[in-house]
């Protein structure tokens, strides 16, 4: 009968070594939620603020391009490091309440004359002393309307493709390069319309009619 007895017990497992203390287990995971969180934000935060972040359109200023409720990521970073170009989709701070966010296309460039005459677009600048006018394909809602300026060298000219129903530089002036914000890369939603640098057309539209 004894040997039967130490046989089993070189058989049990020490349980002892085995059992963790429940409220150390939950301490465990609480101190392992903090710090995920905690790098979460140390990487969320820097990539919202300085490199890219989401927007959603409001409004039919830039149809058909971009329409109603469209979820776009912008790119916060290439403009720091270069200037936008004649053509490009802008997200930026509305110069008159810089709470509010826009989106428009660069029509003029700093120390550009913009002209236009019946919806018109004429680009007066140093390479085109006599002016170039513009093809503009991703129009489809023109306005035949008139305004003329000229740009500071840190204004751009910035229209939207709904040029009937839209606020743009025509209505409050030049945009300062200081409120540029970036550009949306990607299109998430609506799900048919997911693209790539939307709203981005060849740069073949900027040659002049000849």
């Amino acid at each position: 009968m004894n040997e039967d007895l130490k046989v089993a017990d070189e058989n049990i497992s020490p349980i002892k070594a085995t059992l963790t203390n429940p409220q150390t287990k939950e301490k465990g995971f609480f101190r392992e939620l903090v710090e995920f969180v905690i790098i979460a934000l140390i990487i969320v935060i820097p990539f919202r603020i300085f490199i890219a972040q989401p927007f959603v359109v409001n409004g039919a200023s830039m149809d058909p391009t971009f329409e109603n409720g469209e979820y776009l990521i912008v790119d916060q970073l290439s403009y720091k490091f270069g200037a936008p170009e004649r053509g490009s989709v802008l997200i930026f701070k509305y110069p008159k309440d810089p709470s509010k966010y826009f989106i428009k296309r660069v029509i003029g460039l700093p120390n550009e004359k913009v002209r236009i005459s019946g919806g018109e677009v004429t680009i007066t600048n140093a390479e085109n002393p006599d002016g170039i006018v513009l093809n503009e394909p991703y129009v489809e809602f023109a306005k035949k309307d008139s305004f003329d300026t000229t740009l500071a060298s840190d204004e751009y000219f910035v229209m939207g493709d709904n040029r009937l129903g839209s606020a743009d530089s025509r209505v409050w002036g030049p945009l300062p390069e200081e409120d540029i914000v970036g550009r949306p890369v990607i299109r998430l939603f609506p799900f048919g319309r997911i693209s790539l640098f939307p709203g981005d057309y060849e740069r073949e539209f900027l040659n002049a009619d000849n």
